[in-house]
């Protein structure tokens, strides 16, 4: 708000005919603001006499006013079309008011979808510029769900018969691992140590290596949920976190992950009796890992009993492509330039369609209609790409669908009533434990 001063001298004041009136009314043209200013009577000098200016202050009478001195007068008044930003205070000092606009509805909706648009464009250019950018996106080992989640403790989880502990795949680098026992055990696993643990590698029970997906730890609520029906069905259950996941050190890379894979299968191997059953589980992201592990396995003559593939894809360029997340860019030019092209440029493949032409131990996939992060179609893809190959040939390659009205998805296979038979049936006598 801004106060101004007026002085009028007293022979302006009577040129306006406000000899009688005890108030002046000015009115600020710019902000619309009304300001009372109080005036002297003035009286016409008698006989000479010097004017005394007396201050008066009279209250308003409404009924015989006509009007504000501004209003009466034409020459005080602000002029049609006149902008209020030219009018001049006194001394010629331009009123600095703050300019006010506003905008309307569709002047907002277009500069949002501006935004929008300047944004949409920007972001291929980052990803192209900075490649590390499309590796995060790929692994999204930053995303650690649930939070606040102590991997020391598998009991907060349920997991009352599973023991945590760290291997050290390289110098200076530790990944955090969990073995969950078979339920038969679970009573003789209270309060016992690792030592006892690993013992129980002796057994007969068949092990299966769990590789899981991106996003998460090995303490994901899915993958718990997982561990505890194949325990149930007597497995001991090995998972952990790779390089750059959970409680690991490092950051992650695909020969990272596959090297970690390696090391925890070498360990397990030396503590397993030469005729138990080892298989290998991965999910997703893990399914990458385990084609690769397997195919480094077939190449030097010992590979696993089997691999169990859930919700696979063929490479890892094809399920970039068919991510929801790529569906605005999807049909964008130069997609494979700005967005696949980054990912390559970080040594990733995961060429799952092309380690099965090496592999030579049987595959199971898994895989639900309705999974939209890994659509089902890479799935059969890859099932198809298995199915030619030369070195699989004698070995048994099923793929077993899930329909979208059962509502797995991508990561609820687990919830299946018919796993247990589907493994069994695939596994052979080998994943028949006794108790």
């Amino acid at each position: 708000m801004h106060l101004l001063s007026y002085w009028l001298s007293a022979d302006q004041l009577l040129s306006a005919g406000v000899r009688d009136r005890a108030q002046l009314e000015l009115s600020e043209p710019r902000r619309g603001l009304r300001l009372r200013v109080p005036v002297i009577r003035v009286s016409p000098p008698v006989n000479g006499s010097a004017v005394i200016p007396v201050p008066v202050m009279r209250k308003r009478n409404n009924s015989d006013d006509s009007g504000t001195l501004l209003e009466r007068d034409p020459d005080l008044k602000q002029r049609p079309g006149e902008a209020a930003a030219d009018w001049q205070g006194p001394g010629g000092e331009r009123d600095m008011g703050r300019p006010f606009s506003r905008l309307g509805a569709g002047g907002k909706m277009k500069r949002m979808i501006l935004w929008l648009l300047v944004v949409y464009v920007s972001i291929p250019f980052i990803v192209k510029l900075c490649p590390s950018i499309q590796a995060k996106l790929v692994f999204l080992n930053f995303v650690r769900m649930p939070y606040f989640l102590d991997l020391k403790k598998p009991l907060d989880h349920g997991l009352n018969h599973t023991h945590n502990f760290y291997l050290q795949p390289e110098a200076g680098q530790k990944i955090g691992v969990w073995h969950t026992v078979p339920a038969q055990m679970w009573r003789e696993a209270q309060g016992k140590q690792g030592d006892w643990y690993d013992t129980t590698f002796s057994s007969t029970h068949t092990v299966i290596l769990y590789l899981h997906g991106n996003a998460g730890t090995r303490g994901g609520d899915h993958r718990v949920q997982l561990y505890k029906v194949l325990s149930s069905l007597g497995f001991h259950v090995v998972a952990f976190d790779y390089r750059g996941w959970g409680d690991s050190d490092g950051s992650p890379t695909e020969g990272g992950m596959t090297a970690d894979a390696l090391y925890v299968y070498d360990w397990l191997k030396r503590r397993l009796d030469v005729k138990t059953p080892f298989y290998i589980w991965g999910h997703s992201l893990g399914t990458g890992v385990a084609t690769n592990l397997v195919r480094a396995l077939s190449d030097r003559g010992s590979p696993p009993h089997a691999v169990i593939l859930e919700s696979p894809f063929t490479n890892i360029r094809e399920e970039a492509r068919s991510h929801p997340f790529s569906k605005v860019y999807r049909y964008l030019p130069g997609f494979d330039w700005f967005f696949l092209d980054a990912i390559t440029a970080n040594d990733i493949r995961f060429a799952s369609d092309e380690n099965v032409k090496h592999i030579s131990c049987p595959v199971l996939i898994l895989h639900a209609e309705d999974d939209a992060v890994v659509p089902f179609h890479l799935g059969k893809k890859l099932y198809e790409a298995a199915t030619r190959s030369q070195k699989l040939q004698g070995h048994k390659v099923q793929m077993v669908p899930f329909s979208s009205a059962l509502g797995y998805q991508h990561k609820f296979i687990y919830r299946s009533p018919e796993l247990p038979n589907i493994l069994r049936d695939f596994l052979g006598p080998a994943s028949r434990q006794k108790d």
